[in-house]
């Protein structure tokens, strides 16, 4: 990995996209830290440090929400947008179509997404303050906000933040045309690691060597199993059949048949299903606050009762919410695996390049095959991203046994960076990589093309 980046930087076509990319994510960072006017920053404050959801939502943001920015939304409506885009593709035909027609396809479907992000952003936007406000105990997050007290300010904050939400999905395009890496990824990994350095000296300075020698050993072997678990693949051989190709001199040309493989990724989900499994267990919770009985009093009535169960249930406070957690997780990965696959649309792919799996019949047989193999490789990287989500719950506990050195010590504090994060942060690394790597390549490979032309 150094030497690639010490190659890339020895290019000045590549270096110039380093730096690029380093530039708009200063831009994005420098952005994030212009607040919406009027904000009371205690109560916001006040307010994260409480609240999980809006700690994941924070971290999709980049770390702009905690400070409620004109980038409070980061590119979480975009995201939200493309994921509801990927699983409307297989029922509606006309985006089937879309997605078959190659680039130009996969540009309408992106424009799409921009006009969905709309929409979506402005309706966030406003849920995000009305939310914050109930969650804050009746303490406003924004002083002047309300179509009924203040319809102006109440326009003008919604406008300014969607319009941050296009600005920075307009960053992230800039950086995936222009510079190095994935754009959107690139920017959430950005306000993942700015939070590290301050994390680890506020350790440093308090002296909890035990804590950050902890955190650093968990680190490590949790970064092993995210990169064993990312590059794991399995592969599938396929026979591409002789092909006729022409005539020549009089006699027929034909290609041999080759032997290949295609590669099936254990875990082709991703990070999605630990948001959409957080956001999930979440919300129950949140909506269950506002019924629960003040406190110290009992439950009484219906209303108050349930909420005090639903509470019991999806509160990360209680051992139960973190094994319906890690259910949670398996399904969402099986669920999402299964319509990115059903979406590539494999074996048809394969029938029309003339190609087969040795043993296997084109078609319906084909499709099967890769279907069951797929959905054995992804237990283990729905079990994988299980243990990722319930981490800090499983350092809880590992810490609990020695009651002597753990006193004061909390999973979550182990863990500076949430799984969530840490599995993004290593994602976009070596998608990173891969991306310099396949540059680096190709330049070599055009060097020895000239020197070959020029020799």
């Amino acid at each position: 990995m150094i030497q690639a980046v010490r190659s890339a930087f020895a290019l000045p076509d590549l270096r110039k996209k380093i730096l690029y990319t380093f530039l708009i994510l200063a831009i994005y960072r420098l952005f994030s830290h212009v607040p919406v006017p009027g904000v009371n920053a205690g109560a916001l404050e006040d307010l994260f440090a409480s609240n999980q959801l809006l700690g994941l939502l924070d971290l999709l943001s980049g770390g702009a929400m905690a400070n409620f920015s004109i980038m409070a939304m980061g590119v979480y409506p975009y995201i939200t947008a493309t994921i509801i885009l990927q699983l409307l593709t297989p029922i509606i035909p006309a985006l089937q179509n879309l997605q078959k027609e190659g680039e130009q396809g996969r540009n309408k479907l992106n424009r799409y997404g921009w006009y969905m992000t709309v929409p979506l952003a402005i309706l966030q936007a406003y849920g995000q303050a009305v939310l914050m406000t109930q969650m804050s105990g009746g303490v406003p997050i924004l002083d002047q906000f309300g179509f009924r007290t203040a319809p102006v300010t109440t326009v003008a904050i919604l406008m300014t933040m969607t319009a941050g939400t296009l600005f920075a999905v307009w960053l992230g395009e800039l950086i995936s045309e222009q510079g190095i890496g994935n754009g959107t990824s690139i920017i959430i990994l950005g306000g993942i690691v700015t939070r590290l350095p301050q994390n680890i000296l506020n350790l440093i300075v308090g002296e909890q060597w035990l804590v950050l020698i902890l955190f650093v050993i968990i680190t490590l072997i949790t970064v092993f199993g995210i990169v064993l678990v990312q590059e794991g693949k399995l592969m599938i051989w396929v026979q591409y059949s002789s092909r006729t190709l022409g005539q020549r001199g009089g006699r027929l040309r034909q290609t041999r048949s080759v032997r290949t493989h295609i590669p099936l990724r254990v875990n082709m989900a991703g990070m999605i299903p630990l948001i959409f499994a957080q956001s999930l267990m979440v919300f129950p919770s949140t909506i269950a606050g506002y019924f629960l009985a003040p406190a110290g009093q009992e439950a009484q009535g219906f209303a108050q009762t349930a909420a005090y169960w639903v509470d019991q249930v999806f509160n990360p406070n209680y051992n139960i919410y973190w094994p319906l957690y890690f259910l949670m997780v398996v399904f969402f990965t099986y669920f999402y695996t299964d319509v990115i696959f059903q979406q590539q649309n494999m074996a048809e792919n394969l029938r029309k390049q003339g190609a087969s799996i040795p043993g296997i019949r084109p078609g319906k047989r084909t499709e099967g095959y890769l279907t069951e193999k797929v959905r054995r490789i992804t237990l283990v990287g729905a079990l994988f991203l299980g243990v990722v989500a319930v981490l800090p719950w499983l350092v809880d506990l590992l810490v609990k046994l020695f009651p002597g050195v753990g006193t004061g010590i909390t999973g979550s504090g182990v863990m500076l960076i949430s799984s969530t994060g840490l599995l993004i942060t290593v994602g976009v690394v070596l998608d990173t990589m891969r991306q310099l790597e396949a540059q680096l390549q190709m330049r070599h490979y055009d060097k020895f093309l000239r020197r070959g032309i020029l020799g």
